[in-house]
């Protein structure tokens, strides 16, 4: 496991451990809550960056070809 991966993992887990232990309480910290939701965020922002788009390589696997355009010379 790469260092990125290892620091998206732990900002999604303490992000959502924070995030959950901020409005477990009767009074809830409004404060840490927002820094487990974002630090949370920030973990799953950096995960998706690295993941691929399905429509990247839709124009190469296309099935339909185009054709070079003649002249209309010879007709």
């Amino acid at each position: 496991m790469n260092i990125s991966r290892l620091i998206n993992l732990i900002c999604i887990v303490v992000g959502g451990i924070i995030a959950i232990y901020a409005q477990a309480g009767e009074e809830q910290n409004t404060f840490l809550l927002i820094g487990g939701i974002v630090l949370l965020m920030f973990g799953f922002y950096r995960t998706s960056r690295n993941i691929p788009s399905k429509y990247e390589k839709q124009e190469e696997d296309s099935f339909v070809k185009s054709e070079p355009i003649e002249d209309d010379e010879d007709r």
